[in-house]
């Protein structure tokens, strides 16, 4: 249990479990709007105090100040029924590690300014049950407030995000100018100050060819593509965090039409007519890339946090396919978080090094796969039928 303060006691992440064992964690639900493309829709705030310096230029003394000043305002706004507060710098490194896994605080804020030891004034603070807010303390900016929900539902936690922000307005003074809008750290920013991402997991893009496709027309659209854990991190297992570039010129509702009614859907569509051809013209391809990834799980003995990630990747698309029975969406979702290496730490009892790692996620994913299973389309087809685009008596890649 990790250290916390009240209203709302300490935070417990075991609370509230899904189907695999994982509690609380909103993203992991699958059962939002367009789940099977899209894990998660998330609206972040950049606000800073005003008339006080900008946390990257801010002495240790003036953090401290930021620190206390926000601690009183969010814990007495009634953000929610429960809120756990966590001091950064009381927390372990695998606390911190913890947090970064599940989405909650970026790793800037777990790293801090303060070195190994990590005593930098930040902090945390999440809504509990759910987990579906975390207002972040001197990370770039004084204040970072987040609010996340579980598939396509970018209006939803844009509607929290700023009943969040109306509430800390009731006690704080931010920084503003009436020409730019809200000042930020960032110039990229300034304005609205808003942030809106979707987490989409694309695996019939990347098996089809056309994902580079899928990120040239982001960028075109002046959107960011970034991976599994967002700025900094590469894509693992097929999925990608998108969002918005550009806050300065237009406001919070001409940026949430723009992605929920006219982007993202593009790409769910995108995807979702890969899926269509995978299953029709190239069942069969499909099934070996979902039934080779599914034996490599139920039988492996040793795996790396990528190499697993990938693999379950193909075993969600098998499930959204209907190829493999057993495991839901929510179970393997789940496995995405269980699998990485601080959570499976955590759910041992103690610390791994990198072999034991990879020996005790193999474990669980055997686990947790035994008694997955499905039927192979190919088994009623003729040779030669369907092997992945080669026409009959030709090989589709050497035997």
């Amino acid at each position: 249990m990790l250290p916390g303060s009240t209203p709302g006691g300490p935070w417990d992440p075991d609370t509230g479990g899904t189907s695999a064992g994982v509690g609380g964690v909103e993203w992991l639900r699958a059962d939002g709007p367009d789940g099977d493309v899209v894990l998660s829709s998330r609206a972040r705030l950049a606000r800073n105090l005003a008339g006080t310096v900008f946390a990257h230029k801010a002495s240790r003394g003036e953090r401290q100040r930021v620190l206390d000043v926000c601690r009183e305002a969010i814990l007495g706004s009634g953000l929610a029924s429960r809120v756990a507060w966590l001091d950064m710098q009381q927390c372990t490194p695998a606390d911190r590690a913890l947090l970064v896994e599940r989405h909650l605080v970026s790793k800037q804020l777990a790293r801090g300014r303060g070195g190994p030891s990590g005593s930098d004034p930040r902090a945390a603070a999440l809504s509990l049950p759910g987990e579906r807010l975390c207002v972040m303390v001197n990370e770039e900016d004084h204040l970072r407030v987040q609010v996340i929900r579980a598939g396509m539902s970018l209006g939803e936690a844009l509607d929290g995000a700023l009943e969040v922000d109306d509430r800390l307005q009731a006690t704080l003074s931010f920084a503003y100018s009436p020409r730019f809008g809200f000042l930020t750290a960032c110039p990229t920013n300034v304005g609205t100050g808003l942030r809106m991402s979707v987490m989409l997991h694309l695996p019939a893009l990347r098996i089809t060819g056309e994902i580079e496709k899928f990120k040239r027309a982001a960028s075109d659209m002046n959107l960011a593509v970034r991976g599994f854990y967002g700025e900094g991190s590469e894509a693992v297992g097929d999925l990608y965090q998108v969002s918005n570039q550009t806050t300065l010129g237009k406001t919070e509702s001409m940026i949430h039409r723009d992605l929920q009614d006219e982007i993202i859907p593009r790409f769910i569509a995108y995807e979702r007519h890969s899926r269509a051809m995978l299953a029709g013209k190239r069942a069969v391809m499909l099934a070996d890339t979902v039934f080779r990834s599914l034996g490599l799980l139920r039988h492996a003995r040793l795996l790396n946090t990528d190499e697993a990630m990938q693999h379950l990747s193909h075993v969600r698309l098998g499930v959204i396919t209907g190829l493999v029975r057993g495991p839901d969406l929510a179970r393997v979702n789940a496995l995405l978080l269980l699998i990485q290496p601080t959570h499976l730490q955590r759910s041992l009892g103690h610390d791994l090094d990198q072999d034991q790692r990879r020996r005790a996620r193999a474990t669980l994913l055997r686990a947790r796969l035994k008694d997955a299973g499905g039927d192979d389309p190919g088994e009623s087809l003729n040779p030669g039928d369907q092997n992945g685009g080669a026409g009959p008596g030709t090989s589709a890649g050497g035997g």
